[in-house]
């Protein structure tokens, strides 16, 4: 059911307009330079805890230090996962 008027109503507010350009915010480059050292930060650490996990599981030390480098490993791995999936484009 229509009222009897069928005219199309342009819209000419500058607001509702869609511009094809798009320009980061400085916040979003901020937290890109952010994101950018976060990724080389868990490698670093992953592998640094990879490599005390060997050690301390080859050798005498207490088994406690061999399950908190794990947890490390395991927590290093976990935020590069997660990383990856909020980063991905």
């Amino acid at each position: 059911m229509t009222n009897g008027s069928t005219k199309e109503h342009a819209v000419t507010d500058p607001s509702h307009r869609v511009s094809n350009t798009f320009e980061t915010p400085p916040s979003t480059r901020l937290a890109d330079a952010r994101s950018g050292m976060v990724r080389p930060m868990l490698w670093t650490l992953l592998m640094i805890g990879v490599v005390c996990n060997i050690v301390t599981s080859t050798s005498d030390l207490n088994v406690f230090i061999g399950i908190g480098f794990g947890m490390i490993v395991l927590a290093c791995a976990a935020a590069l996962v997660t990383h990856h999936y909020l980063h991905r484009r």
